[in-house]
């Protein structure tokens, strides 16, 4: 259960405790224990350009290095979520990978309908593409299965598009990033109820999407 003052549970206030005290092993280990929880989003919201090019675990190690250096201010003084924080400079460290490799590609407007960059947590948008595939997820046993698979994820991909864009994210933070609604709402910059509402109608849409497709 998260502690009144930071938001954060207790076994990572007890680590913080630990960095105040002068424990220099402690960030290492809060940063492991939401290693998994970082790459999943990772993964979700690599450009497939990239793939190939680019392993979830390179955009970690930045990620680590700048959350490093910035730790001992987030300690003095925690605003959010110690989870959120090292979610936010992920997220912004993979939106720096983006342009890097990509430039001006990085945000192709015929392969996506995307949030505002602020609205998706400082960091790349889950696509309508990337969201397909996830709900897809699954072994391909032949030629045929794998052409019927690659229709039904165009099809997918192409009435995911049409859904609201913040609806769309709420499913990706939600599901596949398996985030709280709390957290959910905070990486949204809304109320969690306003979170919550969204979050309702777009599982709503989603059936409808799943049905047709």
């Amino acid at each position: 259960m998260p502690t009144a003052l930071s938001g954060n549970p207790p076994e990572v206030a007890a680590l913080l405790e630990r960095a105040a005290r002068g424990d220099r092993g402690a960030f290492g280990e809060l940063f492991a224990l939401h290693t998994d929880r970082l790459e999943r989003m990772v993964k979700l919201r690599l450009d497939r350009r990239l793939h190939g090019r680019l392993d979830p675990a390179d955009v970690l190690q930045e990620a680590y290095i700048e959350a490093a250096g910035a730790f001992e201010a987030y300690r003095r003084r925690p605003t959010s979520p110690f989870f959120l924080w090292l979610r936010c400079i992920t997220a912004r460290k993979l939106a720096s990978l983006h342009r890097f490799h990509l430039g001006a590609q990085a945000r192709d407007a015929r392969r996506e309908v995307a949030l505002p960059l602020a609205d998706a947590g400082a960091g790349p948008s889950a696509t309508s593409e990337a969201l397909a595939a996830a709900l897809l997820k699954a072994s391909q046993t032949s030629p045929s299965e794998a052409a019927i698979r690659e229709e039904t994820r165009q099809r997918l991909e192409s009435a995911l598009n049409e859904m609201d864009p913040r609806d769309r994210e709420v499913l990706a933070l939600r599901h596949f990033e398996q985030l709280t609604n709390a957290e959910t709402a905070a990486v949204l910059g809304i109320e969690p109820p306003a979170a919550s509402k969204r979050h309702v109608r777009a599982l709503k849409r989603l059936k409808v999407i799943l049905e047709g497709v």
